[in-house]
């Protein structure tokens, strides 16, 4: 009797005594039943012989054949499969290498051992500490799923074999997801696997990726450029940029690094000179003092105006004269009368706009302007 079943009081609702009487009379029977199986099996060989080598599985599957069989599974009122079955396992087993007291069903799982001198050692020699085979031990010999997994490995298989339905995949896996310990023994790689298709769905992604982007740890660890693309992404909605892009400047590296870009400077001097015309214009329209001031405006106009050309005529007053007997070199002399046709340029655009009070510049003079 197995030393579990010794120590045991009960086995199911029998005690272990009778638990021993029935085991001694099943196996009786079932070496009864086995010895019936392989009768089957040989019988059905004298019906078909087996055409061709044999391998690790059934391969006759030609129409003769399988008519034969059928034929006599429904005369003896048994299923094909089964007498296909006893027939290709006794051709596995000639009669002198069948073993007495190991089941049909184990003869039949250890028949897929390719190599006959292999197959023949193996069921005489059951596992260390067993006095004989078992199902689920032959099925581990093979390299088969045993039906009451044991090891980890063994578990894992009969999960995945029970998870190949997605319903019931998707359900252990939200299952598995929400016990901390189990997430913790996953590998990084499958938990970004797991993170990557789970976020597949725009609106899951959404939730989540707060949740990310407000672990410092986290964003600590994301490369520079990949930053630089969140941020650009989320600062696609104009009140969002505006916002984020003040607080931005307000920290002098930042500003500092900013303004060094030519671009990034245009556009802020372009919007601080636009946000003056629009407050200018806001207080035109809207204040009742804006008429008198408009007067004072114009006339510290005239006055800024005739200011500007007077100091330039006294400043090229005071430094012509000083190029008496110099000699410029080429590179002065092109700088000189480049400068010059901007200051002519101006002399014109400032007679235009005294004359006609249009102050708009054309491309051209506005390239001059800027030098360019």
């Amino acid at each position: 009797m197995p030393e579990e079943i010794e120590k045991a009081d009960k086995v199911g609702s029998v005690s272990a005594n009778r638990y021993a009487q029935i085991v001694a009379e099943l196996r009786k029977l079932v070496e009864e039943t086995s010895r019936a199986q392989f009768t089957i099996g040989d019988y059905a060989l004298e019906v078909e012989p087996m055409r061709g080598p044999g391998g690790s599985a059934p391969a006759d599957d030609l129409f003769t054949v399988k008519d034969s069989l059928f034929r006599l599974a429904e005369d003896i009122g048994l299923s094909y499969a089964f007498v296909k079955e006893a027939r290709w396992t006794a051709s596995r087993w000639p009669a002198e290498r069948r073993q007495s007291g190991v089941s049909f069903t184990v003869h039949k799982i250890l028949a897929g051992i390719s190599d006959e001198r292999e197959r023949f050692a193996a069921i005489v020699t059951p596992p260390e500490g067993k006095a004989r085979w078992t199902a689920d031990g032959v099925r581990r010999r093979v390299g088969r799923q045993v039906e009451n997994p044991v090891t980890p490995q063994e578990k894992v298989s009969a999960i995945h074999a029970l998870a190949q339905d997605e319903e019931v995949a998707a359900t252990v896996t939200g299952d598995l997801l929400r016990r901390p310990a189990v997430v913790a023994q996953a590998k990084p790689e499958d938990k970004v696997r797991v993170v990557a298709e789970l976020t597949r769905d725009d609106e899951v992604a959404a939730t989540v990726a707060p949740e990310f982007l407000r672990r410092p740890a986290v964003v600590a660890r994301v490369a520079p450029a990949e930053k630089v693309k969140v941020v650009e992404d989320l600062t696609r909605d104009e009140t969002v940029a505006a916002e984020v892009t003040t607080g931005l400047l307000r920290r002098p590296d930042v500003a500092a690094r900013a303004m060094a870009d030519d671009t990034a400077r245009h556009q802020v001097n372009h919007a601080q000179v636009e946000r003056g015309r629009q407050a200018r214009e806001n207080f035109e329209e809207t204040s009742p003092v804006a008429p008198a001031i408009r007067q004072i405006d114009r006339t510290v106009e005239f006055l800024d105006l005739v200011t500007a050309c007077h100091a330039f005529v006294a400043a090229a007053g005071r430094v012509v004269p000083g190029l008496r007997d110099r000699e410029l070199g080429d590179d002065e002399r092109a700088i000189v009368h480049e400068n010059v046709a901007r200051v002519r340029a101006t002399l014109d655009w400032i007679e235009t706009a005294v004359d006609t009070g249009q102050v708009d510049v054309d491309g051209e003079l506005a390239r001059l302007l800027q030098g360019e």
